[in-house]
């Protein structure tokens, strides 16, 4: 990549575009079914709890591959393991939605998780390395909010598509569709990504070649790591990964993503019931409300930049909070008003928490990030589908109570933990 002011700007422009498109095409359809539930559960004859299955055991696949993706992506490249992995989830959104039976549904939905998990468990990384490598590193906190603006514009996308599809044509066509948007969402990383470095002579367990040499090391650090084929030892790299900074950020992943994915799982058999008495399609347009998500995510690095991370990620946790809480409201504008303002919290954290990670671990960035997403998706699948257990035997508020009890600890603990 070439250092030249104007080329760095190019390059930066086209990783941006990239990594937007990269966040689409794997989360459209990670949660493409989340808006089609209430119809899935109808026609599969299964409880609400049971049908969110086909969201959680996809996030349960992406948590589970995060790390393996990580490996491969040290071994072939990072571009060209997010590119193997979009075009193997693709594959599987295409054919997964008309399986015959749920057992089949619900594992082929697993397995097209463990596809996506090679977006997020290398896309913070390369970001951050690229951005390093152009000269570009305080760009790094605007840009991680950039590609976090894709998920959840992807997230929307799947929603969106998947219950107005549903509308006229079933859920199972309207899942389909956002496969095929999907595709395109591939194609445009594939044309825009620019080149990393390719593969990396390190593993897991044994030594790199690049994860060593970081923009945050001092020259003479990094001369020494380059005499020494820039290597370093597992027992730093593990003492980076638990550190209490880091287990704290992969925390923040793990219990305000949990309590995230409860709410939009269990919300549209909420919506769907008395008193609303949504239909599915109107049901999925109550997910616009990502797009406070994909503003607040933006708008993130810059609010960094001005006050810290440690502070915004404290305040849009309590901006989390604060919607959530609405959402028990028997008013729907207010209940639509408080997912708005929830979703806008919890973007801002996640993408304060997501691009702090690698930042705080120069020297696992790619290890770091896969652990904080293996932490963010797990949270996902187990809280995901407890917060419907809430529901059965509290209806909303049971739901709402759990969330509100995450969101508290994950602000404690970085209260208590983190420091700029």
């Amino acid at each position: 990549m070439s250092t030249g002011p104007g080329a760095a700007r190019f390059d930066e422009r086209r990783l941006l575009v990239a990594l937007f498109g990269a966040g689409t095409a794997a989360f459209a359809q990670l949660y493409a079914p989340q808006s089609v539930l209430p119809d899935a559960a109808r026609e599969l004859a299964t409880s609400a709890s049971a049908t969110a299955l086909l969201v959680s055991t996809a996030t349960l696949g992406l948590a589970v591959g995060v790390l393996p993706w990580a490996w491969v992506a040290d071994r072939i490249g990072r571009v060209r393991a997010m590119t193997v992995a979009m075009l193997g989830a693709t594959t599987l959104g295409l054919a997964v939605p008309f399986a015959s039976s749920f057992e089949l549904l619900v594992a082929g939905r697993a397995v097209e998780g463990l596809f996506v998990a090679g977006v997020p468990a290398v896309a913070m990384a390369y970001l951050t390395e690229m951005l390093i490598a152009s000269g570009a590193a305080s760009a790094v906190p605007r840009a991680a909010g950039t590609y976090v603006a894709g998920t959840s514009m992807g997230g929307l996308l799947g929603r969106i598509v998947s219950g107005g599809v549903a509308e006229m044509f079933g859920w199972r066509a309207g899942v389909g569709a956002v496969a095929v948007a999907c595709l395109v969402a591939t194609g445009v990383f594939v044309w825009l990504a620019p080149r990393d470095r390719g593969p990396r002579a390190a593993t897991f367990g044994g030594t790199t070649a690049s994860g060593g040499v970081a923009g945050d090391r001092a020259d003479a650090t990094a001369a020494g790591d380059r005499a020494g084929a820039g290597r370093f030892r597992r027992p730093g790299r593990l003492r980076a990964l638990l550190s209490p900074r880091l287990l704290v950020l992969d925390a923040q992943g793990l219990l305000l993503m949990g309590g995230f994915v409860a709410i939009y799982n269990y919300l549209g058999f909420r919506l769907a019931a008395a008193p609303f008495g949504l239909s599915p399609g109107v049901v999925s347009l109550v997910f616009l409300a990502y797009l406070a998500g994909t503003w607040s995510s933006a708008r993130t690095g810059l609010l960094v930049v001005r006050h810290g991370r440690r502070r915004v990620l404290i305040v849009s946790t309590a901006v989390m909070a604060l919607g959530v809480v609405a959402t028990l409201s028997a008013w729907l504008p207010l209940v639509l008003a408080g997912l708005v303002v929830l979703t806008a919290g919890f973007f801002g954290a996640h993408a304060v928490a997501s691009g702090w990670t690698p930042v705080a671990a120069p020297e696992a960035r790619t290890q770091a990030a896969a652990v904080y997403n293996l932490a963010y998706y797990a949270g996902s699948s187990l809280f995901g589908w407890l917060g419907g257990v809430g529901f059965a035997l509290a209806g909303w508020p049971g739901t709402v109570g759990m969330v509100l009890a995450l969101v508290a600890i994950a602000a404690g603990l970085a209260t208590a933990v983190l420091r700029d």
